[in-house]
Formats: structure tokens, sequence, C-alpha cells
């Protein structure tokens, strides 16, 4: 069966780090949300009208990712290109720029649709399907980053948080339950523009190549603290938690300046010094969301009056 609706995702933690194998941890996010359709209900002519021709052009790019057997699946491209000629759109209340997920949503909902013998989300889905499945969505999402690791498309398809072990090790998992009077949790904090990812992890990368100083700091630093982040959230270890998000928070503010908006920055190192709550990159950065984790909400809500917060997650 084919699903009509794909949710938004949140990296909660990984982002860049993932790039070298560390872990990460993603869970789907069920604020937004988007499906492929002929009859969109909420949007403009003017809104169709742009939809359709990014998935133009986007069916240019898979035709020739088909021809050249790129892909590492069959993919139906002559359905594709006739559906969008009959003005297929993407009817998505995802925000593009903001890391919740706007382009892997679109890609889970293609290869739904599109892919001949798919691999089906259901209970019998291997580890090894799952690590093939994100190297065929990874295939797809590269026209949008130019290169993708497939998270963000296979959180969406799969819908159900993911654990990353390494490169080659990914499994289904559970997550805390949301206390629903909890007095800590985890929001997203909205900086009101969008990123561009590509630039940023274009950066990234270089940075990583040229300054050797800075790829030491990030495996003896910021792949432990990511790490320990992920043990401690899964056990349920609150504290143990947030005192590594704050070295993350700290590592991000130090070496990753530009990924954080500069608006955002003097925030950012508010919370650290406040100790109050503490923010990290949701998505590549440059604009959107940033993540933040309190072990008191009302407080941070306090401190950061005038900003617009919603929680998604409470301890």
């Amino acid at each position: 069966m084919k699903r009509e609706i794909f949710k938004s995702k949140i990296l909660l933690f990984g982002e860049y780090s993932l790039i070298h194998d560390s872990m990460g941890l993603s869970i789907p996010f069920d604020l937004f949300k988007g499906k492929l359709t002929f009859h969109p209900t909420s949007m403009s002519e003017e809104e169709r009208r742009v939809s359709n021709e990014s998935l133009r052009q986007y069916a240019r790019f898979l035709r020739e990712q088909v021809e050249k057997g790129t892909l590492g699946f069959r993919f139906d491209i002559e359905a594709l290109e006739r559906d969008v000629e009959l003005g297929l759109v993407f009817d998505s209340t995802i925000p593009q720029g903001f890391g919740v997920g706007s382009s892997g949503a679109l890609v889970a909902a293609l290869y739904d649709r599109y892919a001949f013998d798919k691999i089906y989300n259901d209970e019998s889905i291997t580890s090894e399907q799952i690590i093939t499945l994100k190297n065929h969505l990874a295939a797809m999402e590269s026209y949008f980053h130019g290169t993708s690791s497939g998270i963000d498309p296979l959180i969406c398809y799969l819908e159900h948080p993911l654990l990353i072990r390494n490169k080659s090790a990914i499994d289904a998992v559970g997550i805390p339950e949301s206390r629903l009077n909890g007095k800590g949790g985890i929001f997203l904090l909205n900086t009101g523009s969008p990123g561009k990812t590509k630039p940023l992890v274009n950066l990234f990368l270089e940075k990583c190549k040229k300054e050797k100083g800075f790829l030491r700091l990030l495996k003896k630093e910021m792949i432990p603290f990511n790490n320990n982040c992920i043990k401690a959230f899964l056990k349920g270890e609150i504290k143990e938690m947030l005192s590594n998000v704050k070295e993350l928070s700290r590592f991000l503010l130090s070496y990753l300046t530009p990924m954080i908006p500069a608006p955002f920055r003097k925030v950012w190192k508010r919370g650290l010094e406040t100790e109050t709550y503490y923010l990290k990159l949701c998505g590549s950065g440059g604009g959107g969301y940033l993540l933040g984790f309190t072990e008191d909400l009302e407080k941070a809500q306090k401190e950061l009056d005038g900003y617009q917060i919603t929680v998604i997650h409470r301890f």
C-alpha cells in the first residue's frame, strides 16, 4: 500500500559529526507533513506552479541517474514525468531550510510511489535492509545537498526513531516517553529565516580537510560529547545528557560559529553563561530552527521571552 502523508523529522544528535561516523539519533516529528497530490487543498496557484516546476527539474535529475544506473534501484521515471505533466505537486507544511526534513519527506514520498521492488516499511525490515534503503534514498537526496547521508529521507520513510550506531549499523529504537508535565525538556527555537545546507556542508568539509587541528578536536571532543548525549538520553539519564549537551553547545559555538545565525550567537552564549538552557544545531544551521535543552522549561521560556519556541519533548 502506498502512503499518503510523510512527516518531518528532527535529528536530535549527530549533525555534522555523522559525516565522521559518530552516532546519531533521529525522530519523526508530526507537527509538519507533506504529500504528493494532483489536488492540493491549501496551495495558491503560484505555489502549485512553483512546486510542479521544482518537481519537473528534480525529475530531470532523476532521469539522468536512472540512465546512468547510479540510483542503485529501479525507479519508474516515466510515471513520475507523466504525473508531473499532469500537474503533480508536493503539498507540504514542512518549512524549507529549517532542518526538519523538507527534502527528506519529498524523497521518501517519491520513493514510496515510484520505486520498483521497494523495501517496505514493516515489522520484518532488517538492519541490512535499512542500510540499503538509506543508500538508495541518499542517492535521490543528493540533488538537494550535493551529498546526502540518506538519514533524513530514511526517518521520514520509516516514521520511527532511529539510532545510527555508525555508517553501517542503523536500528529502530525506543526513546523515553515524553512526560506530560515534565519540568525540563527539548524545544525548537525558530530563527525566523531559512538556512542553506549545501554551502555550509561544503564549508565544514573544507574545514576538516584544511585544518588538521579541527579534525583532531572533532574526533576527540565533539564526537564523544555527541555520543554521550545519545547514550544518556536513551537511558533517561537527564543530568548526564545535559552535561554533555552543554559541552557540545560550547564546542559548536567555538568551532562552528558560521553555522549559527549571527543574531542568535549572543542568545546561544547567554544560555551557556546562565546554564538556563543549551542550544545546538538542528539541521545544517545558518537559519531555520535551533534545538534547545533545559532542565527548567519555564525558566528557559522566560529567558527567551520574545522568541518563538516549540516544546517537542518533556522529561
